[in-house]
C-alpha cells in the first residue's frame, strides 16, 4: 500500500493545518470561543506595553485584561480613565478591537479569507453563517432562515460597507460639533471617529475628559448617537435584508422581509418607546438626572436613556443618581439587549418575541407558534428558553459572587452584573473600585454576554447525540 505524503518510517505525521480544518468543520463553536479568547490575551497583553499608556509605563495585568474583554466584548465598562489612560497607540489598539469584536470574531476571519483567497469556500461560509445565526452549530437548524448559505457572500460584503459608510457619516457629522466646542480640525475628526465608532459597535467608549456632559442636552450630539447605536444593534441581517429589500424591491426573492427582520425591528421599537415613556416618568422629579432640565428635555434624555439600553452605554445622565425602580427597569432592557448577529448583546429581541408570541398562543389555545403570516418551529422556541435560562444563571452567579466580595448594595451589583452580560456598559460608577477578584467576574461576565449563550452551551456539549428510544410520556403539573 503506497504511504501517505504525510506518513513516515515512525507513522503518521502530524498536519497542522489538515487538524485545524478537520476542528473547525466538526466544531466550530469550539474553535469561536478559543479564537474569541486568545484574541482577548492578545489585546490584553498589547495593552499592557509601557507605550500603550500615556504615562509610558506598564499597565496592571487586570486592568488591561479588563480592558481587553471590554474592548472585544464591546461593552464599554472600564476599571481606567479611558480619556486618559491610554495613549495614542493604546487608542488605537482599542479602536481595531472594537471592530474585530463588533463584526464578530467568525465574520472578521471570514472577510480576512475572502480578501486573501479572493474565494469563499464553504468553510468560510460556515464560520461566517455561525455568527449570523448560532443555532446552525445544534442539530435542527435549516436554511429557512434570515440568512441562507448563500447569502453569505453578499452579507460579507454588506457588513464591511455598512461598517464604512455608516462610521464614516457618523464621523463626518460628529467632528462640526466637536469644532464648535473648540476642538482642532485634526483632534476633532480623531475624536469623531472615536464616538462613531464607539457608538455603532455598541461599546460606549468616550474618548473626552469630560464625556458626554457637554452634550447632556444636545439634541443634534445625542440624536446621532442615538442612530449610530441603534443601526449596529439590529444587526448586519437586518441591515443585509433592508438592503435587498429597498434595492431589489421589484425581484421575486427579495419582494418581503424575512421574518427575523420584521420581529427586531417591531421589538426593537416597542422596547424602545416602552423604556422611554416608563424612564421619564419614574425620573421626571428627580434634580439629579431629568429633574433639572427642561420639560423637552427630560422627553429627549429619556428616549436617548432607552436607546442606550439596547447596548450603547453612552450615558448623557449620571447612571448611580437615578431611583431604584429606575435602574430595575433599565436591568430589564439591557438584559434584552439588541439584535441577534448585532453589535448589541444580551439575550437579544427575537428571544423575547418567541416567548411571548408563545406565550400568547398558549393563552390563545394555539398548537403552534406563528407571527407574520409564518410558523415558528418548536425548536426554536427550546433554544429562546434556553437562552433565558443560561443567561440568568450567568448574572445570577455572577451577582451572588460580586455581592459575596464588595458587600455593595444589591442595585448597584446587579445593575453593573447585568450591564456587563448584556455588553451595554451603563455603569453606577462601582466599575473602577471593585477588587480585583470581582473585577475578573465582571470580565467573565462580559465573555459569556458576548459569546453567546448557544455558541457556549454547543461549545461545552460533547457531541450532538440523537436517542434512538423514548421514555414513555408522562406530564408533570406546570404553574
Amino acid at each position: 500500500m503506497a504511504k501517505s505524503k504525510y506518513s513516515t518510517a515512525f507513522g503518521t505525521r502530524f498536519n497542522f493545518r489538515v487538524w485545524l480544518n478537520s476542528f473547525i468543520s466538526s466544531s466550530p463553536s469550539r474553535f469561536a470561543l478559543i479564537s474569541f479568547t486568545l484574541i482577548i490575551f492578545i489585546f490584553a497583553l498589547i495593552l499592557m506595553l509601557p507605550i500603550s499608556a500615556r504615562s509610558n509605563t506598564p499597565t496592571a495585568f487586570v486592568d488591561a485584561f479588563f480592558t481587553a474583554v471590554s474592548t472585544i466584548c464591546v461593552t464599554g465598562l472600564s476599571t481606567v480613565n479611558m480619556a486618559t489612560h491610554w495613549s495614542m497607540f493604546g487608542d488605537v489598539v482599542i479602536l481595531i478591537g472594537l471592530q474585530v469584536g463588533g463584526i464578530g470574531v467568525l465574520t472578521f476571519a471570514s472577510m480576512l479569507g475572502l480578501i486573501v483567497s479572493r474565494r469563499l469556500g464553504l468553510r468560510q461560509r460556515l464560520l461566517a453563517a455561525s455568527d449570523t445565526n448560532p443555532l446552525r452549530m445544534t442539530k435542527g437548524a435549516s436554511e429557512s432562515q434570515a440568512v441562507g448559505l448563500g447569502d453569505i457572500g453578499g452579507l460579507l460584503a454588506s457588513v464591511a460597507i455598512s461598517v464604512l459608510v455608516i462610521e464614516a457619516a457618523l464621523t463626518l457629522l460628529i467632528t462640526p460639533r466637536l469644532m464648535s466646542e473648540g476642538y482642532a480640525f485634526w483632534p476633532a475628526l480623531w475624536n469623531a471617529f472615536y464616538f462613531a465608532v464607539s457608538a455603532f459597535t455598541n461599546t460606549g467608549f468616550v474618548p473626552i475628559p469630560d464625556g458626554l456632559a457637554p452634550f447632556a442636552v444636545d439634541p443634534y450630539m445625542l440624536g446621532i448617537l442615538a442612530v449610530g447605536v441603534f443601526l449596529g444593534s439590529i444587526g448586519f441581517p437586518v441591515i443585509f435584508a433592508l438592503y435587498r429589500y429597498l434595492v431589489g424591491r421589484g425581484w421575486k426573492a427579495h419582494s418581503r422581509l424575512p421574518l427575523h427582520t420584521k420581529l427586531t425591528l417591531s421589538t426593537t421599537f416597542i422596547l424602545m418607546i416602552f423604556g422611554a415613556i416608563v424612564i421619564a416618568v419614574l425620573e421626571w422629579n428627580n434634580p439629579a438626572t431629568l429633574g433639572a432640565q427642561e420639560s423637552w428635555q427630560r422627553v429627549m434624555t429619556a428616549g436617548y436613556t432607552s436607546v442606550m439600553t439596547r447596548s450603547g452605554g453612552l450615558a448623557s445622565v449620571d447612571i448611580g443618581e437615578m431611583n431604584g425602580s429606575t435602574l430595575l427597569l433599565m436591568d430589564m432592557l439591557m438584559f434584552v439587549g439588541g439584535g441577534s448577529a448585532s453589535t448589541a448583546g444580551g439575550i437579544k429581541v427575537t428571544t423575547l418575541a418567541v416567548l411571548f408570541l408563545a406565550a400568547f398562543a398558549e393563552a390563545r389555545g394555539f398548537s403552534d407558534v406563528q407571527s407574520f403570516d409564518r410558523h415558528i418551529p418548536s425548536e426554536v422556541l427550546r433554544l429562546a428558553v434556553s437562552v433565558v435560562l443560561w443567561g440568568a444563571t450567568i448574572v445570577a452567579t455572577a451577582s451572588i459572587l460580586v455581592l459575596q466580595i464588595t458587600k455593595l448594595p444589591l442595585e448597584d451589583v446587579l445593575f453593573e452584573v447585568i450591564s456587563a452580560f448584556g455588553t451595554c456598559g451603563l455603569s453606577t460608577g462601582i466599575t473602577a473600585d471593585l477588587p480585583d477578584a470581582a473585577k475578573y467576574i465582571i470580565a467573565a461576565a462580559m465573555w459569556a454576554g458576548r459569546v453567546g449563550t448557544v455558541t457556549l452551551a454547543a461549545a461545552i456539549a460533547a457531541s450532538s447525540r440523537t436517542r434512538l428510544f423514548k421514555y414513555p410520556e408522562e406530564r408533570p403539573i406546570v404553574g
